[in-house]
């Protein structure tokens, strides 16, 4: 399957950044895009809401479903699944993109902090996948991609910021367990982590450690995670892979067009050496 068209995919944060843009290449195909984040409000200080966001998917050729979900609270998440399915029919892709980052270390990290990371990357993307199991069962080619960095145990890749490292492994741990657990459904989960460090909202969280010009667009993201979502679920699955390798295996051979600004030095993302 090289395309997307008619596909159905629960994108969760997917209101701005790198979950929006995934949306709006899958739509491009024709795809169906469920559209679950919380902002539904405009937010001065974060571009975009699930109504911005459909719109785009639609204008870029999809249909679009913009639901207000918390995937921290379950009834929210079984409900939106629901929607998804009554509208669409079924639910061919989960992508778990929602994700809190907060970079500090233990005497600067509240608790409320602490139980968001884990509750929103780790629990949350759990939760949609449990979730969503029943109706990826019933797919062709089913596929859950989880936003999440290959697993590094380098100690200077916890040491000032432990907690939020916690949850990003955690997913990846997710992601490595449900794909043993699901091969025999012929269900596909994998990571999938930018090599460099994407120019999103949540850019301003990293204080100051990059800034645009040395990022590339969340449309290298979308355009990897295009190419690990057309491959047949039984033949890709358990992998962590950064964006740049699934796009060499798609045939890409110049990334420069993704920068920012063409030319200046990209920053290598956290957790790879």
């Amino acid at each position: 399957m090289s395309h997307l068209k008619g596909r159905t995919l629960f994108i969760t944060g997917a209101s701005r950044g790198i979950g929006l843009a995934i949306a709006k290449r899958a739509a491009r195909d024709g795809a169906n895009i469920v559209i679950a984040a919380k902002s539904n409000v405009a937010n001065p200080k974060l571009p975009g809401t699930i109504y911005t966001a459909a719109e785009e998917v639609e204008a870029a050729g999809g249909k679009a479903l913009p639901l207000k979900v918390d995937v921290r609270e379950e009834g929210e998440v079984q409900a939106a699944v629901a929607q998804a399915v009554e509208r669409f029919g079924g639910i061919d892709i989960l992508v778990n993109n929602a994700s809190a980052i907060w970079l500090a270390g233990l005497s600067g990290t509240p608790m409320k902090r602490y139980d968001l990371m884990h509750q929103v990357n780790v629990r949350g993307s759990y939760l949609c996948t449990q979730a969503c199991l029943p109706h990826l069962r019933k797919s062709l080619n089913p596929h859950v991609l989880m936003l999440s960095p290959p697993i590094n145990l380098a100690s200077k890749w916890f040491q000032h910021h432990t907690a939020y490292t916690m949850s990003k492994y955690g997913m990846s741990m997710a992601a490595f367990g449900l794909a043993a657990e699901l091969a025999k459904d012929g269900i596909a989960v994998n990571a999938l982590w930018p090599r460099t460090v994407i120019d999103t909202a949540a850019l301003a969280m990293l204080g100051g450690m990059a800034r645009p010009e040395n990022c590339r667009k969340p449309e290298i993201m979308a355009d990897a995670a295009h190419w690990v979502l057309t491959q047949p679920a039984r033949q890709l699955s358990g992998q962590f892979l950064l964006d740049e390798e699934a796009l060499k295996r798609a045939g890409v051979k110049d990334f420069s067009h993704y920068a920012v600004s063409p030319g200046s030095t990209l920053l290598p993302d956290l957790f790879l050496d």
